[in-house]
C-alpha cells in the first residue's frame, strides 16, 4: 500500500511538472514577448586578453600600477574602493615609502583628539581607500541622481567581468539610427549617455577615458584609450581577486599531488596484487 501510494504521489508530481512545463513552452512559442531596445541592441563584452588570462596567466605589475593610475588620476572622484587597503598595494610592486606616500594622498575621516568631533586627516597605509562622497545623497547630487558604485568587486559582480570593465569604458557611441527607427520611444535620456554593454543602454556616467595622453604614465607607456581601458580593467581584476596567482599555483600543487598519489597508487596496487589470481 505504501509503495502504491509513494508511486501516485510521484507521478502527480511528474504529471504537474510535464504540465507546467509544457503550458509555459507552449506560452512562449504561441505569445513570445514583445522584443525591446534594451533585448535587441545590448552587446556582450568584446574580446580582451591580459596578462592573468589561463591557467598559467599571471598579473604583470607594471599594468596593475599603470591601472591603479588611472583609478586615482581618473576613476577616485566617483567610485570608491571600500575593499582595498592601501598596504595592499605592496602586492603589486609599491615600496613602503611609496604606499605611505599614496595614502598621505587621501583624505579619511577621522576624530579630532581634542574635540571629539568628525574631520579628516591624511591617509595611512592601514586604512583603506575613502568614499569620495559623504552618504548617498551627496553622490546622487553631483552624477545625475545616479550612486556611482563601489570598484572593489566589479569584475566579480559582472558576467565577464573583466572584459565586461573594458568594453564599457571603450564602448559609448551615438545611438544608432535603426534603434530610434525601431524603437521611436527608447531615444537616450538628456544627461545619460548611449552605451550597448550596459544592460539598459543608457546610463548616467559620462565617458571617464576620451582621448589619447589623458593621464601621462610613469613608465612611459603610450596611454591611448584603448591602453589606459586594458589597465585600469586589469587592476580592478586585481582587486576582486587579489590571490588569484597564488590560487593558480596552489591549484597546479595540488594536481601535481593528485598524480603522485594515483601514480603511486596504482603501482601499490599492482606491487601487492603481482601474485594473485583474479
Amino acid at each position: 500500500m505504501a509503495r502504491i501510494l509513494s508511486i501516485l504521489v510521484g507521478l502527480f508530481f511528474t504529471v504537474a511538472l510535464a504540465w507546467s512545463f509544457g503550458k509555459g513552452a507552449y506560452t512562449q512559442i504561441t505569445e513570445p514577448p514583445a522584443a525591446t531596445a534594451e533585448h535587441e541592441f545590448h552587446l556582450h563584452p568584446k574580446e580582451v586578453s591580459h596578462s592573468f588570462d589561463g591557467p598559467f596567466g599571471r598579473y604583470d605589475n607594471q599594468q596593475l600600477q599603470r591601472g591603479f593610475q588611472i583609478y586615482k588620476e581618473v576613476c577616485s572622484a566617483c567610485h570608491s574602493l571600500s575593499h582595498v587597503a592601501f598596504r595592499d598595494l605592496k602586492a603589486i610592486g609599491y615600496s613602503d615609502a611609496e604606499v605611505k606616500a599614496i595614502a598621505k594622498g587621501f583624505q579619511v575621516p577621522g576624530i579630532d583628539p581634542a574635540t571629539g568631533e568628525a574631520n579628516t586627516r591624511p591617509g595611512l597605509p592601514t586604512d583603506y581607500f575613502p568614499k569620495p562622497f559623504a552618504n548617498d545623497i551627496a553622490a546622487r547630487a553631483a552624477n545625475n541622481n545616479a550612486v556611482p558604485p563601489d570598484l572593489s568587486l566589479m569584475t566579480k559582480a559582472r558576467h565577464e567581468g573583466t572584459a565586461y570593465v573594458y568594453s564599457l569604458i571603450t564602448g559609448y557611441q551615438e545611438q544608432p539610427a535603426e534603434l530610434l527607427k525601431e524603437f521611436p520611444d527608447a531615444k537616450t535620456p538628456n544627461g545619460l549617455h548611449y552605451n550597448p554593454y550596459f544592460a539598459n543602454l543608457n546610463l548616467a556616467m559620462a565617458p571617464p577615458l576620451t582621448a589619447e595622453g589623458q593621464v601621462t604614465y610613469a613608465d612611459g607607456t603610450k596611454a591611448t584609450v584603448d591602453q589606459m581601458a586594458q589597465d585600469v580593467s586589469a587592476f580592478l581584476t586585481w582587486t576582486a581577486e587579489p590571490k588569484l596567482d597564488k590560487r593558480k599555483q596552489t591549484g597546479w600543487a595540488v594536481l601535481g599531488f593528485l598524480l603522485f598519489a594515483t601514480i603511486l597508487g596504482y603501482m601499490s596496487y599492482r606491487n601487492i596484487w603481482a601474485g594473485k589470481k583474479h
